[in-house]
């Protein structure tokens, strides 16, 4: 079954232009440059999936277009992959049943935080979102179907805390990772597209770096790779053209197809 993903942001957590700044990359007039906050888009047998929804989310769903949403997938409750989270409610407005919303336990108990008037037993706004969350199993490789497709969970590192990447499919997306650990590689096996963090060109205490993705990829050797999560270190045609050429820096906007299941 075929699938499309959409990359709806592939910005690090301060977005890019970055705010005050006047470096090359932020004041480039390439389209490419110009990244939002990371969340993808997945439409595969009628449906619509999401993974995060970070504070660009309202914009990001104006310029792709999107109507309806039948799932939304978490990684970690970051802010910047969580609070566009009260712009789903319009959209899960439109269901029959309520918003199936996945997240591990770590990040369902932040989003049960923060928007504490989503899920109150009493005295709930009625027009909070329209959302039933589910906890997933921690065990690296668990899953659960969505639409005749299996997701599953690949821990990653991100900086001191382990968070969720998922597969599905072909498929594999892996933002705000450090590292991989151990347990999570034959979970990497037979790619078609991985999807990976690459902050910029030095290290950094939580976030992969291009040099350090380049090498998990020659590792792991899926077909394509794209990079996400990216600061406004990253030229998109300069770091582009330093690269393999199965890897590309992905850009807000870009649609590439798999087969999910």
């Amino acid at each position: 079954m075929e699938a499309t993903l959409t990359f709806l942001g592939t910005g690090t957590s301060m977005g890019v232009p970055t705010l005050g700044c006047d470096c090359a990359v932020c004041t480039s007039p390439d389209p490419r440059n110009r990244r939002t906050r990371p969340s993808i888009l997945l439409q595969y047998n009628n449906h619509t999936v999401l993974v995060d929804t970070g504070p660009d989310f309202h914009a990001q769903a104006l310029r792709e277009g999107i109507r309806h949403v039948d799932a939304v997938l978490y990684t970690h409750g970051h802010a910047d992959h969580v609070m566009g989270f009260d712009d789903l409610r319009p959209l899960s407005f439109r269901l029959k049943d309520n918003l199936p919303i996945y997240a591990d336990d770590e990040t369902a108990r932040n989003i049960e935080r923060i928007f504490e008037y989503t899920f109150r037993e009493k005295d709930r706004y009625p027009t909070s979102a329209q959302v039933e969350l589910h906890r997933i199993d921690l065990t690296p490789g668990s899953g659960f179907d969505l639409f005749h497709a299996c997701f599953r969970r690949v821990p990653v590192t991100h900086g001191r805390q382990e968070i969720t990447g998922y597969r599905f499919g072909g498929a594999a997306y892996l933002t705000d990772m450090s590292d991989i650990p151990p347990e999570s590689m034959p979970l990497l096996q037979d790619l078609d597209v991985l999807i990976l963090d690459a902050l910029r060109h030095d290290p950094h205490p939580s976030h992969s770096h291009v040099e350090k993705s380049v090498a998990l990829v020659e590792q792991l050797k899926p077909r394509r790779a794209y990079f996400t999560h990216m600061g406004h270190d990253l030229d998109h045609e300069a770091t582009d053209a330093l690269l393999p050429p199965h890897i590309r820096l992905a850009y807000d906007g870009l649609k590439i197809n798999f087969e999910i299941a």
